[in-house]
């Protein structure tokens, strides 16, 4: 069971990287700083994208409308720590 605690742990974390790339990525798309026209670019936006919506919908879907802020990464990467420290943390600290 503590392996699947550790694998869980790495799954969480390399989420929240992903999670912060299509954070990172949609700002630089936002403001011009990379092409999204690049080839390159549109593949790894799709990857990004397909990897976080999902994640994301439900929660654009719950919080109130602020215009052009969106702040569901955050949400999420804010249930992401709370997964990752607390609730796993707490199952570790049970199971020893």
């Amino acid at each position: 069971m503590r392996e699947l605690l550790d694998f869980a742990e790495i799954v969480i974390g390399l989420y929240i990287y992903i999670l912060f790339a299509y954070a990172v990525m949609s700002w630089l798309i936002g403001f011009n700083v990379i092409n999204f026209y690049n080839q390159f670019v549109r593949s790894l936006w799709n990857v990004l994208n397909a990897l976080t919506e999902p994640l994301l919908r439900p929660i654009r879907r719950r919080l109130p409308d602020l215009g052009g802020l969106d702040i569901s990464p955050i949400v999420l990467f804010l249930i992401c720590l709370f997964l990752q420290v607390v609730v796993i943390g707490y199952l570790r600290r049970n199971l020893a």
